[in-house]
């Protein structure tokens, strides 16, 4: 299946996507910025821009047309709350996060860290545990905290060292720590797994907590991660005994190879990440070349439905959002790996932007069929890096909602209830973190957690309140615990 849109033709940033897709291949392969202390482990980083796009971005500042540096700008209906700097106790980047009770979890290059939130307007750090292994994304389950490792490692212990990925003896995959005193997280398991894990995404049921692992490779280099690594490792954890997780299966989910693409799309060699929806039995993945949609009934075993490709304006399916009754899903295109400059008049409103998805048919005959794009309509510096990236949906009553962070685009409240004219509501950005080079940096994931809206920013952690008679409903909606890539019935 293809997209059933067809763009005008249009001149593509040919020049900066090759920048960003040389950018990322390098800190893939050979480590990360200097913000990551430990190398090999992936962090993006940093790069030159042309004279005249430095002084476009000089003249968009002076102007007001953008924030500048060390400022921030936001919509009426905004409020910033709180920030909290990043600490220099984990020097890597601070990447996903995952809610429960009143903690949040945010993943970091070098580990993960907790943050008491009972106070959103003072949220506090109670929590940093060093152990590194690539961005670390974490979800919460209980009294289990789940981190993904692909960074390869010289073996699975918090103490490991980064080890070339062609090494056969290398370690990645999953780590499992006990967080039932979250003052004192306590390693208790690791499961290796084919290809690492990139993200991972948890399906609970009574006794067993199944992960599914998504990840994939982009060099030959990687012995474990070259095609056809078409698949998802399935790893299972016995809820009572976490120290007996093991690998349960790998299922290949694109046994024809996937799809090729040109020189701005992706090969589907794995998921990048996958949202699963336990009480429809459903989940979306987010696949490079191609968004899937999944039957889940068998949790241990997830098969396809359908697959839906759009060579002609996605680049990298990123990740993906279920609307409320299952009936839509968002799928994010992180064009450039998330380190270039996407978000401005050249490149357009369609690449690097959303798709917006009907699931249609009943059963197996479920198809996802496209309705429209959106992206931000605020225009970045081309020292900004900003793309489509990680967010939630806001709970409104009778609506369906997002918001959804951008890089340094920023955090953006968005109303996709008609599918085909979406439209931004709410907005908070910073400036560019540099006027002079194109830096990474700004809003990983924009998550909505009880009433707030929490950002991981690479300033730290960003607390934001929506005030709004289109989302004003969703202050009664409470949750006991949040994985974004779990989504949850709201009620």
């Amino acid at each position: 299946m293809t997209s059933l849109h067809s763009p005008p033709q249009r001149r593509r940033r040919r020049g900066a996507f090759a920048f960003a897709a040389a950018l990322l291949a390098a800190a893939c392969l050979a480590g990360p910025a200097a913000a990551a202390p430990d190398p090999g482990d992936g962090a993006p980083g940093t790069g030159d821009v042309a004279e005249s796009e430095r002084a476009e971005t000089l003249a968009a500042i002076e102007s007001g047309a953008i924030p500048g540096v060390d400022e921030t700008a936001h919509s009426d209906n905004v409020t910033p709350l709180a920030n909290v700097p990043h600490s220099a106790a984990l020097a890597g980047l601070n990447t996903d996060l995952a809610f429960q009770g009143d903690y949040a979890f945010a993943g970091n290059y070098d580990g993960f860290v907790v943050y008491d939130i009972s106070r959103p307007a003072a949220p506090e750090i109670v929590t940093q545990v060093l152990c590194p292994g690539g961005q670390g994304d974490v979800t919460v389950n209980g009294d289990l905290l789940i981190m993904s490792v692909d960074s390869s490692r010289s073996d699975d212990s918090c103490r490991s060292t980064s080890r070339p990925a062609s090494e056969k003896d290398a370690w990645e995959g999953i780590r499992v720590f006990d967080i039932s005193d979250v003052r004192n997280p306590e390693y208790v398991a690791a499961v290796e797994t084919s290809c690492g894990s990139h993200t991972h995404t948890v399906v609970p049921e009574r006794r067993t907590l199944w992960v599914y692992v998504s990840s994939y490779g982009p060099a030959s280099d990687f012995p474990d991660c070259r095609p056809p690594h078409d698949g998802i490792s399935v790893v299972e954890v016995p809820v009572a005994a976490p120290e007996r997780a093991e690998l349960s299966s790998f299922d290949v989910v694109f046994p024809d190879g996937g799809f090729g693409g040109d020189a701005d799309s992706s090969a589907t060699t794995g998921c990048h990440d996958i949202t699963a929806y336990p009480a429809l039995d459903l989940a979306a993945g987010a696949c490079l070349g191609d968004g899937v949609l999944f039957d889940i009934s068998d949790p241990a075993r997830p098969a396809v439905i359908d697959v839906v490709r759009d060579t002609d304006n996605f680049a990298f399916w990123h990740s993906a959002t279920f609307s409320q009754d299952g009936d839509k899903i968002v799928f994010t295109d992180e064009l450039g790996g998330g380190v270039a400059a996407t978000c401005d008049e050249e490149t357009g409103d369609e690449f690097g932007a959303n798709g917006i998805y009907h699931v249609t048919g009943r059963g197996d005959d479920r198809q996802l069929t496209f309705q429209s794009y959106f992206k931000i309509p605020r225009h970045q510096a081309d020292t900004e890096n900003c793309v489509a990236h990680n967010g939630s949906l806001i709970p409104a009553a009778g609506r369906d909602i997002m918001v959804q962070a951008w890089y340094q685009g920023g955090v953006s409240i968005w109303d996709f209830t008609d599918s085909d004219n979406p439209r931004e509501i709410g907005y908070f950005e910073r400036g560019p973190v540099s006027a002079d080079t194109l830096t990474f940096g700004g809003s990983w994931s924009a998550y909505y957690y009880n009433g707030h809206i929490y950002s991981s920013d690479q300033a730290g952690l960003d607390v934001l309140r929506i005030d709004d008679p289109r989302t004003n409903s969703a202050r009664s909606v409470r949750l006991d615990e949040l994985n974004v890539q779990t989504q949850p019935v709201y009620r």
